[in-house]
């Protein structure tokens, strides 16, 4: 029997992996008995801060990612797919149909043994994942601590609020995709110098939520929106709020600044702010929000909020397969693990479940070639600087240099400019990736 705990992205993706491969597998999951600040439900892969799975350019981190985790039959993919809302070129999900299929699969299959329970200190006489996420209960976390040798990491994280779509005054927004890549599928709300202005002064002068730990960091990529509109007054126009490629309908030109929803259920009834996370207390996001234009009537379904997350110092605790170097039977997947976002939590829970399976064979560990995404971001975990390590998400940057063999980037950027430089490098980056995977994973066919 192989115990899996959490059925967040990282546990349901490793459970379904190893129960296809004919595993016995008991999933503990502690919601909604002993439920978190984040989630609502106790079905598995609850999403919490965002519905989108990132950009499907299939030259891109994400869309060689995607397309790694679909060549291993990855089960969050494929429910993902299932399940996708317009997002222009982005992959972004109804939220409740996707947790209700990835439960209703795991639950249906003979190998898994579903039970609603709060594990303090697991039995590692079974192999066993910790896929507890960032908010991990604290007497789990604190046993981690305790059987590492390691003091626990953490870092402040936000939610974005929702608004009913109903609600939403489309005289001022409109719909539209920034430079009309894939479908108008995002509602666009334009606000010119003077609203940008307003907005962001009742932003700054609004109450926020107070920290437990004033010394605890944001992570970069999920900062609060009232955090980047602290670090100056053009921050939000060059971030979530930049209006490039958003021709405003009305006057054929871009706006000063718009800020951006994206739908979140497949009815189509709720939309999210992107970017908008946020530690503003709930009177003050319906005050302040209520001035982005188009949202002056704006109902909220959901507001954002803050949360601490843990995560491990994974150069110090595991090894390019996951498992903890200091304690036998024991692999961490997700953000526990030190990765970042939805995607790379259940790439990394397919990760693992692989190099459980592998232990259980008597095989030694294999982890993945750094030239694919998956690899490189595990290879990341393992041999990043200890003393620096924050979470990541899935980055070509990551990724071992190509050879620029047979690319004249100078005469690409000459006559597509860097765009086309990008997609030159990406498609060889993917190219190679792919050729690396498929290679490994018949290496690792049993002989």
């Amino acid at each position: 029997m192989i115990h899996i705990i959490g059925a967040g992205l990282a546990g349901s993706e490793a459970a379904w992996q190893l129960a296809s491969r004919g595993h016995k597998v008991r999933l503990s999951e502690m919601r909604p008995q002993w439920n978190t600040p984040a989630h609502t439900t106790g079905q598995a892969a609850e999403m919490v801060c965002s519905n989108s799975f990132k950009s499907d350019d299939p030259n891109s981190a994400t869309g060689i990612l995607k397309a790694e985790l679909r060549q291993m039959n990855s089960l969050i993919l494929g429910c993902a797919e299932a399940t996708r809302v317009p997002a222009g070129s982005s992959l972004a999900v109804d939220r409740e149909a996707f947790s209700n299929r990835v439960t209703e699969t795991l639950k249906a299959h003979p190998n898994i043994q579903w039970h609603e329970e709060q594990i303090v200190a697991p039995d590692l006489s079974h192999p066993t994942i910790l896929a507890t996420g960032p908010l991990t209960a604290d007497p789990l976390a604190d046993w981690l601590s305790a059987v590492t040798g390691q003091g626990r990491l953490h870092f402040y994280d936000a939610i974005a609020p929702i608004v009913e779509r109903d609600s939403v005054d489309m005289d001022v927004a409109w719909m539209a995709a920034r430079y009309d890549k894939g479908g108008a599928d995002f509602i666009n709300c334009p606000l010119d110098k003077a609203q940008y202005e307003s907005f962001l002064d009742a932003l700054l002068a609004a109450e926020r939520t107070p920290l437990h730990d004033v010394d605890t960091p944001y992570f970069e990529a999920c900062l609060p929106i009232e955090v980047m509109a602290d670090r100056g007054r053009e921050t939000l126009r060059h971030g979530p709020m930049k209006p490039v490629g958003l021709d405003d309908p009305r006057t054929g030109r871009w706006p000063h600044a718009v800020v951006q929803l994206r739908q979140d259920t497949l009815a189509g009834d709720h939309f999210n702010l992107v970017g908008f996370q946020t530690r503003l207390k709930w009177g003050a996001q319906k005050e302040v929000f209520r001035l982005i234009p188009g949202l002056g009537a704006a109902e909220f379904a959901r507001f954002g909020s803050i949360h601490r997350n843990t995560y491990v110092q994974a150069p110090s605790v595991l090894d390019a397969t996951l498992a903890v170097k200091s304690v036998s039977n024991l692999w961490l997947a997700g953000q526990l693990s030190g990765v970042e976002g939805y995607l790379e939590s259940a790439a990394g829970g397919l990760a693992a479940a692989f190099a459980v399976d592998r232990a259980t064979r008597g095989l030694a560990p294999s982890p993945f070639p750094p030239e694919t995404v998956i690899g490189s971001l595990l290879h990341y975990l393992a041999h990043a600087s200890a003393k620096d390590f924050g979470p990541t998400n899935a980055m070509l940057g990551l990724l071992p240099p190509i050879s620029e063999e047979g690319l004249d980037l100078r005469a690409l950027k000459r006559t597509g400019g860097t765009r086309a430089v990008k997609q030159a490098k990406g498609e060889v980056h993917r190219r190679r990736a792919l050729e690396a995977l498929t290679a490994h994973l018949q290496a690792a066919q049993p002989k």
